[in-house]
């Protein structure tokens, strides 16, 4: 009889783009249910993963007493029904829920991935409820992953989390990147290039990912329009949900922002990026910062911030280059680099898709959750 994994996620998209694979990959061992949100979500996102069940309940992202005493009590049920082997929740709402329920219900293996700190840049009483919430998923778990080394440095020296319960599967990343979808492609670049109305002589800057203050937005955009100002064959392509207006808060606070375009998400990651020549991320707070390795996978050099969690996905000088959080002239300094020197732009590109395939494949990454599984289950 196989033994039973329950994955606790807030939203289905989070299996979706970080646990496909490693479902797909532990079904073959392990029974694995989900416990999500499902209330107005499309079940079709999870029709073709491996699952013996699909449990909803109302996990929501914002703090809700009422709501999230209901899922609690709710989610505490269904675990002691079940009497799962390991419970895995991953984002912060659903592994204080998960965490809190699967203490209460007696499971043996209780395990939360940290993927980030929203408390990172917060102050006052916000900051810390947050930090308590994060302290107590630390308290209820047996097992704490990390998403990134230097994650979980941060982790240790804020007394949310103890070195001797927490670890890091390989180099980073939740994921890993799916090489055989992030290939350099000529002709997919100078299509895309064509379909976004850039002339071949353009350079381009893109920032892919949630559009809000936190990634840095704004320091981008003050950085690339000085950049305008010397240089006139210049693009900025923002790309992703547009989470705080930004756009909006742009075309109010800027003036000649026409080189600037906003493109809303994509599916279609692997082939977007390949529009752009130089890739953007400068972060206040970053998890792991998985746009940058699959950047860095279709050969892009990247320029991004030194906050915590971008440590690993680049090496200074050799995949990429690093300024300090929120320093723009910085941030301005790095992009004319690479704006004047093709040569370098495209050895950090060269470097960096072998430094990626050495170290986050998402099949490497796949087998490190494997091995870890095998192990605390007792199945190696």
């Amino acid at each position: 009889m196989k033994k039973k994994i329950c994955f606790v996620v807030s939203s289905p998209i989070t299996v979706r783009a970080f646990l496909y694979n490693h479902i797909r990959e532990l079904s073959r061992d392990y029974d694995i249910y989900l416990v999500a949100n499902l209330v107005n979500e499309n079940m079709d996102t999870l029709k073709d993963i491996p699952l013996v069940e699909i449990k909803s309940i109302p996990l929501f992202r914002k703090i809700n007493i009422v709501q999230d005493t209901k899922a609690l009590l709710l989610l505490r049920r269904y675990l002691k029904e079940n009497n799962f082997d390991a419970v895995h929740s991953v984002t912060p709402k659903a592994g204080l829920i998960a965490m809190t329920a699967a203490r209460l219900s007696g499971i043996k293996n209780r395990i939360h991935i940290f993927t980030g700190q929203v408390w990172h840049t917060q102050k006052g009483f916000m900051r810390a409820l947050l930090k308590f919430m994060d302290i107590c998923i630390a308290t209820n778990s047996t097992c704490i992953l990390v998403d990134g080394q230097s994650q979980r440095e941060y982790l240790i020296q804020n007394k949310i989390i103890k070195a001797k319960d927490s670890k890091v599967l390989g180099k980073g990343s939740i994921s890993g990147v799916d090489t055989n979808r992030f290939v350099p492609d000529d002709l997919v670049s100078q299509y895309m290039r064509k379909e976004l109305g850039i002339e071949p002589h353009e350079i381009v800057f893109m920032f892919l990912g949630r559009l809000n203050k936190d990634k840095g937005i704004f320091d981008l955009i003050d950085a690339f329009l000085k950049l305008k100002e010397k240089y006139q064959d210049i693009r900025l392509l923002l790309i992703g949900f547009d989470e705080e207006n930004i756009e909006s808060i742009t075309r109010l606070k800027y003036q000649n922002i026409d080189s600037i375009y906003f493109g809303g998400p994509t599916t279609i990651a692997e082939k977007m990026i390949q529009a752009c020549d130089i890739f953007c991320l400068p972060s206040y707070r970053e998890g792991f910062g998985t746009s940058v390795i699959e950047a860095s996978l279709l050969e892009k050099p990247i320029i991004c911030s030194d906050t915590y969690g971008l440590r690993e996905t680049i090496i200074n000088d050799k995949t990429g280059l690093r300024h300090e959080v929120s320093n723009v002239d910085g941030l301005y300094l790095l992009m004319e680099t690479l704006v004047i020197n093709k040569e370098k732009r495209m050895l950090l590109g060269k470097n960096g898709r072998q430094y990626v395939l050495d170290n986050f494949s998402g099949q490497t990454i796949t087998n490190e959750w494997i091995k870890f599984y095998n192990k605390l289950l007792g199945d190696v």
